[in-house]
């Protein structure tokens, strides 16, 4: 081996040393966007940096990502037009900055998988762990399992290692589906190792009390399963598929009659369950804010300035896109539904195509189109993760523009055993041309190798 090295060009040994680097620093972000416990957040310093230095150092942002960039900033002009109506900006100019800096790291993210695709997997590891993480910090401190464990709770809800367990809750679904797909399309024997992480990544989502967290898991669930079992044709994997729904409707039955026993959670399960709340439903509640907010709208084509609509009528919007005509004014909400459209447009059309990054694309995406469901209820406007889903689309969305133009090739997949359909798809090499054979391919056989 020793012998192997020396002979290799130096060169070749930097950008060895080079790429695992800004792997490593990639990653090392994503482990820290698990931890929001005080603003500005670790994840927001350190990304900010790690953009900076990359943007020195070769940060490319190619033409299909370009709408992505141009689209955030344009929302975040009208926010800086906004802010011009304000009497006092007050912490304005600072939330705007945010808003910026989260705009970039999903062009950030977009642009480094454009480039470097064998990053989606190494992402999506991390993510995991961290999620695993927060998730066992949260539910130690709903259930007090060590002196102390009380600060990862809030408002008697699991919050993990976050502020609000409003936002706690939706972070852990990306996390949460992906590894619901790498059980119903991986090999039975790697199910038990599987399945521990995601009962405690469940177990988070449903110890926060997040009526949002808990739709978007299931819109995600079912959208997920949907599309998996439209994609492939073996009737043996759809049945698969069907068996494994079944199971984990009944045991999902079964954990709730078992955790409805621990006191606490009943009353709390029925108290959160209900559809409205009362500060939904009350005369200048959530739902009476939306009908003032758009009719204010109209009045305020600039939009009233970040954060002014709360301080008015007591709480926020509460709704994406009342946020962004308040806060972005008519060329933010434009900007926003034009980015809206285009990434469920553009995205859709990369579901079922057979690529080694389209697992992980499609784990993103319906998340995503969850997110946006969830944002006509509540204002995920700085949810650091709902700019690293942007990211993980658009980075597939520029993928398929560059292969369809012949600027990347894919390698045939090999079989792992001649007699079987399956087989794995191997990563698209870094910066090197490869012949592609064309061939019609599972969806299972291009996932991630196990």
């Amino acid at each position: 081996m020793s012998t192997l090295t020396h002979e290799l060009p130096s060169s070749a040994v930097n950008a060895k040393l080079i790429a695992l680097l800004s792997s490593s620093a990639i990653i090392f972000g994503i482990l820290l966007s698990g931890f929001v416990i005080e603003e500005p957040a670790p994840y927001e310093l350190y990304m900010a940096a790690l953009i900076g230095v990359w943007a020195l150092f070769g940060l490319h942002i190619s033409r299909p990502v370009v709408p992505l960039l141009i689209l955030l900033v344009s929302m975040n002009i009208g926010g800086m037009i906004a802010m011009t109506q304000m009497a006092d900006l007050s912490w304005t100019p600072l939330y705007l900055a945010v808003s910026l800096f989260l705009a970039f790291t999903a062009v950030f993210f977009a642009s480094v998988l454009e480039r470097k695709p064998d990053l989606y997997r190494l992402i999506f590891l991390a993510y995991v762990t961290t999620a695993v993480f927060t998730s066992i910090l949260g539910i130690a401190g709903y259930f007090r399992l060590f002196p102390g464990a009380e600060i990862f709770t809030k408002y008697e809800r699991a919050a993990g290692a976050f502020q609000d367990p409003n936002v706690f809750g939706p972070f852990l679904v990306l996390p949460g589906i992906y590894l619901f797909y790498r059980l119903l399309t991986g090999p039975v024997q790697r199910m038990p190792f599987l399945a521990i992480p995601l009962l405690i990544v469940v177990g988070g989502i449903f110890l926060s009390f997040s009526r949002g967290a808990w739709g978007l898991f299931g819109v995600a669930v079912i959208l997920l399963t949907g599309l998996v079992f439209l994609e492939n044709t073996s009737g043996r994997f759809r049945l698969r598929v069907v068996i494994m729904t079944i199971a984990a409707l009944v045991l999902l039955v079964v954990a709730m009659l078992v955790v409805l026993q621990i006191p606490g959670v009943s009353e709390m399960l029925t108290t959160r369950a209900r559809l409205a709340q009362d500060y939904d439903s009350a005369r200048l509640g959530r739902f009476a804010r939306y009908g003032i907010g758009f009719m204010l709208a109209l009045e305020k084509p600039f939009g009233i300035g970040a954060l002014v609509f709360g301080k008015i009528y007591g709480e926020d919007t509460h709704n994406i896109w009342l946020k962004t005509l308040m806060d972005y004014g008519w060329l933010g909400f434009v900007s926003y539904l034009t980015l809206t459209i285009w990434t469920i447009a553009a995205g859709f059309r990369l579901l079922l195509r057979n690529r080694p990054w389209q697992p992980y694309v499609l784990c993103a995406y319906v998340v995503y189109v969850g997110h946006i469901g969830l944002g006509s209820v509540i204002d995920i406007d700085h949810w650091r993760h709902f700019y690293l889903l942007l990211g993980l689309v658009w980075g597939g969305i520029a993928l398929e523009y560059r292969y369809q133009r012949g600027l990347i090739a894919l390698a045939e997949p090999v079989p792992t055993q001649p007699s079987r359909r399956q087989s794995v798809g191997p990563a698209v090499p870094s910066g090197q041309e490869t012949q592609f054979a064309v061939r019609s391919v599972s969806l299972l056989s291009l996932a991630p190798a196990n």
